[in-house]
């Protein structure tokens, strides 16, 4: 998931993109409170808001107490928490490397679980706030916009920052499965927040949040589900994975950054598990599909075992069978869905690679989509219209960037439409 604005060259590094779910508890909340005479929920002015970011969509923080460090100008102990995530200073040469070395996983073969290097602990700032992921960079540079447009739009409309529209911010490095206490949270904050507008909630979600947004759905009573949300708008899903992560596990990808090093920053894009995750799933690529080709072996959807076994890197099946299962049914999830996604962006969807694979920059075939989720990943919703007896409706976005999306015009108006519906 987990790591994209409006953006200059680091906005792409919130491409992959996606967020949500588990805990199945039935609540024991009070019935919410009857509008007089008719015996029907009252419906509030304006229904709460939960924004759910996408891979790399909110800040993390670190504090270091590290038995060694891999330069010596890297900090082996601090005092209090920093930002890791985003934090410019920090994605510079050399700088680099401590960063790397800070932020990556160390996935355990025997627990299928992944934890951060000795010494280090990561912490996620700003749970039910709208700040950390508004701006991912905390100096709110404009290279770390992100959720700040539609934010802003929302207090324009009378909404309160941290009262009535709040965020759910997650470790986006991990999948669902390791984030179980995040679910729990994320309920917490929904049922709190419909109780006290006296009505359902409307989840906003991006990229890979809206996968997480899925999981948690699915994991929900439908009791539940009728009671506590109105709609869930999805931004730029990529509902059955992106061929773009092929390239981020096999040669790294810096997203056109110069001064980063495609190889250095492979060892931590790799150890995210979300990256595993994101991975192109066969509801939407066809058997035969050639998406990564070499002078003498051509990978499809069926050889991802192979494939990771050819450039040394097991742990990366290994995390793929962790986490394909978790939303590899497509289970509807039970509430009325908004699919607003883009198209017309050169999008990659195969990599030819040279005989110094893998340790190369690939040659890239594109095709349809918003510049990082594939046409037909992000049109994958289409599955759910009549298998649920909610609504579900699909918008394009001709000519949207994968992130450039919430910025649009179009998009906000949009979500204000869901928003002051009946």
């Amino acid at each position: 998931m987990a790591g994209r604005h409006r953006i200059t060259a680091l906005s792409s590094l919130l491409l992959l993109g996606v967020l949500l779910l588990l805990s199945a508890a039935h609540s024991s909340a009070k019935p919410l409170e009857k509008c007089p005479g008719d015996g029907k929920s009252c419906q509030p002015p304006k229904p709460p808001v939960v924004l759910i970011p996408g891979d790399l969509g909110n800040q993390l923080e670190a504090k270091l107490d590290k038995p060694s460090v891999v330069h010596y100008i890297c900090y082996k102990k601090t005092d209090t928490f920093f930002t890791l995530w985003l934090n410019l200073e920090l994605l510079v040469p050399v700088a680099i490397d401590c960063w790397i070395d800070n932020i990556r996983l160390i996935y355990n073969r025997t627990t299928h679980t992944t934890s951060s290097p000795p010494g280090v602990n990561i912490r996620v700032p700003g749970f039910g706030q709208t700040s950390s992921l508004e701006f991912l960079d905390p100096s709110k540079r404009s290279v770390g916009m992100y959720f700040f447009t539609i934010v802003q739009s929302l207090v324009d409309w009378g909404y309160t920052r941290d009262d009535d529209v709040r965020g759910a911010p997650y470790d986006w490095r991990k999948a669902p499965n390791e984030n179980k206490e995040y679910f729990l949270a994320l309920q917490q904050m929904i049922e709190e927040m419909a109780e006290k507008a006296g009505g359902p909630v409307v989840l906003i979600a991006h990229s890979m949040g809206n996968m997480y947004t899925l999981y948690f759905l699915n994991q929900q009573p439908q009791a539940w589900k009728d009671r506590y949300i109105k709609a869930f708008i999805s931004l730029g899903a990529p509902w059955a994975g992106v061929a773009k992560t092929l390239r981020v596990i096999i040669s790294g990808d810096n997203n056109r950054i110069p001064v980063i090093s495609p190889l250095k920053i492979r060892s931590q894009q790799r150890s995210a598990v979300s990256t595993s995750w994101l991975l192109p799933y066969a509801s939407s690529w066809t058997k035969d599909q050639v998406l990564v080709e070499t002078p003498t072996t051509n990978y499809t959807i069926q050889d991802y075992k192979r494939l990771f076994s050819d450039i040394g890197y097991e742990d990366a099946w290994l995390m793929r069978q962790d986490t394909e299962p978790l939303v590899k049914d497509f289970t509807p999830p039970g509430v009325a869905v908004h699919c607003l996604y883009g198209t017309g962006v050169d999008t990659s969807e195969a990599f030819q690679y040279s005989n110094k694979f893998p340790d190369v920059e690939p040659t890239v075939v594109v095709g349809d989509g918003d510049g990082t989720v594939n046409l037909q990943s992000a049109l994958q919703c289409k599955r759910w219209v009549g298998k649920q007896k909610q609504p579900v409706m699909l918008k394009e976005l001709p000519a949207n960037e994968h992130v450039n999306m919430l910025l649009n015009f179009t998009t906000v108006t949009y979500i204000k439409s869901v928003l002051f519906s009946p």
